[in-house]
């Protein structure tokens, strides 16, 4: 089982939050398309695997013209092995969400999408620099549903100043109103080089509150949990059955194939990650060249990987698959920083898994990193 990631690196508006790469200059699409369709071509060895996933991310992928998606999707069933069924993703933002686009997308092999609302306050959406409105992100899941888009995902933004408790709580009930199977929650993160982190260097807006964003994760365990949402990775909360398929693989460590300037691909041992621009990529890729590079992962690098990706999920760690691929004096190891953990309610032992708890779950990434060799 394997998957493909496609880097579609344009957006209408630069959100203040966002440092993925991308440009606002919509001028190369379909040079971007058919880039796309060469590296895969010059890749094809890359998995040997069945392909199950597809995904389109970015960026802005339902900028894209349906010509350039339908040429992309047609290549990759050209030169992968791409289950009958397979989960076919792509990241919508709720302008470009209409019945013509819905239709042609339905009919070209979309089965996914993943909207991004973020909120559904007009004032929040502002304070992002959406390029969309509160009416569309609303209309956008209903259109999606009306035409026949039963497996939707939302992203929401959570922690961020101003979002109060109260609107925090009508956003998430929206998304239950409008019966949304999965939903992608974010803590808001200041990222390097963004303009957020620009405007509160120079003070002209709040600072995020830490402890609004640890009240406001927990208040969303707690509503999630009461309608059966399985919180089945630390950012992410599905009705049964309708789990991310392509981001759950990231978690479990299968191979993927990453295409498009800045894509990331894994085949277990290696990491490789793209040029992030546009017009290298595009001009190395015509003359049959990759621009890339290779990071190749030591032994202990893999097992501190598994380490933070595992003990994000809802299965968590599992010491018997630690045991066999890397031995008992790592289990050991492992067992006894756990102990605090345990000991402090944040990590519960059960089958042989180290599960965090919901406390826990406040301080994933510094129990994971205190785990690493």
């Amino acid at each position: 089982m394997a998957g493909i990631y496609i880097h579609v690196p344009f957006c209408r508006k630069a959100c203040h939050y966002c440092n993925f790469h991308f440009s606002t200059s919509v001028k190369q699409t379909s040079d971007m398309a058919k880039a796309i369709c060469k590296e895969a071509e010059l890749r094809r060895t890359y998995i040997n695997d069945r392909v199950t996933t597809i995904y389109f991310g970015g960026g802005t992928p339902s900028l894209l013209k349906i010509a350039d998606l339908q040429l992309q999707i047609e290549k990759f069933q050209q030169l992968f092995t791409i289950e009958p069924n397979a989960e076919i993703t792509l990241e919508a933002n709720p302008d470009d969400i209409t019945a013509d686009k819905l239709l042609s997308w339905k009919t070209i092999g979309i089965n996914r999408l993943s909207i991004g609302v973020q909120s559904f306050f007009e004032e929040d959406l502002q304070w992002m620099n959406r390029a969309h409105n509160a009416v569309q992100a609303l209309r956008s899941i209903q259109l999606a549903q009306q035409y026949g888009f039963d497996n939707i995902t939302i992203d929401l933004i959570y922690g961020t100043p101003p979002l109060t408790d109260e609107k925090w709580k009508q956003n998430v009930e929206k998304a239950f109103e409008l019966n949304v199977p999965h939903l992608s929650c974010y803590a808001l993160t200041v990222e390097p080089k963004t303009a957020l982190e620009k405007m509160i260097a120079t003070h002209k807006i709040e600072a995020v509150d830490p402890e609004r964003q640890r009240r406001q994760f927990e208040l969303l365990m707690e509503w999630t949990a009461a309608l059966d949402y399985e919180h089945y990775e630390i950012s992410n909360f599905a009705k049964p059955g309708l789990r991310s398929k392509h981001n759950s693989s990231y978690w479990q460590g299968k191979p993927y194939l990453g295409l498009g300037p800045s894509a990331h691909s894994f085949n277990g041992i290696s990491r490789q990650w793209n040029v992030s621009n546009n017009s290298l990529y595009i001009k190395s890729i015509e003359q049959g060249l990759v621009p890339s590079e290779i990071e190749e992962l030591t032994d202990t690098e893999q097992l501190n990987e598994y380490i933070m990706t595992a003990l994000r999920t809802i299965e968590g760690l599992n010491l018997s698959f630690v045991y066999e691929k890397w031995g008992p004096e790592k289990v050991a190891t492992i067992e006894k920083t756990a102990t605090k953990y345990l000991e402090q309610q944040m990590i519960t032992l059960k089958n042989n898994q180290l599960i965090l708890t919901q406390k826990g779950k406040l301080f994933a990434d510094g129990i994971a990193a205190s785990m690493f060799f």
